[in-house]
């Protein structure tokens, strides 16, 4: 692909290896921008504002680059579930997701400031959970580093002991669904 340079404004190492299946070499510029959780947004619309949000504080450093920020969100119906506070919080959004099927929503924005072009765009992907008790939650959260992760918990991480089945792309619960992106950044040049 002939792109100009590209940054990927998070600090997320599973995001970096997902964008290496995609392009390489890019610059890793973490971004400082605050993440909005508002319940009056869908998660179509938290994680895509987050991606841009994301995008644009780093894009303004760097308006010569390609700057691809993304953001995912869990939600349960209208619930949203973004990272948890603490342990105990952890454990809560586990217990209500345990043996229900829930969206998790990565939105990505790709910004070139210099151009003024713009790409937002979200997946979803359906995420069906295993019936879970209070041990398993609380075993699974002392082996996963929780609390950096929408919904307290990562698919790549001890995954198959609490998600049943999953229906989408895999990458998108990771958090960056390859398979669009690689789409959009081919129709990029």
């Amino acid at each position: 692909m002939n792109l100009p340079p590209v940054i990927l404004a998070s600090a997320s190492p599973r995001r970096v290896e997902l964008l290496r299946q995609i392009i390489y070499p890019f610059k890793v510029m973490p971004s400082a921008a605050e993440e909005c959780e508002q319940e009056l947004f869908t998660a179509w619309e938290i994680a895509q504002l987050n991606a841009y949000r994301k995008a644009r504080a780093v894009a303004k450093k760097c308006p010569d680059a390609l700057v691809v920020g993304a953001d995912t969100v869990v939600c349960l119906g209208t619930t949203l579930y973004a990272k948890p506070r603490d342990t105990k919080d952890a454990h809560r959004m586990l217990l209500e997701l345990q043996g229900q099927t829930h969206d998790v929503v990565t939105g990505v924005c790709l910004l070139h400031l210099r151009s003024h072009r713009q790409k937002l765009f979200a997946d979803s992907t359906s995420v069906t959970f295993r019936k879970l008790n209070g041990t398993k939650v609380r075993d699974y959260v002392a082996k996963v580093h929780t609390l950096d992760k929408a919904g307290a918990y990562a698919i790549q991480d001890e995954g198959e002991s609490i998600v049943e089945r999953i229906n989408g792309s895999y990458t998108n619960v990771v958090g960056l669904p390859v398979e669009r992106l690689r789409a959009e950044l081919a129709a990029w040049v």
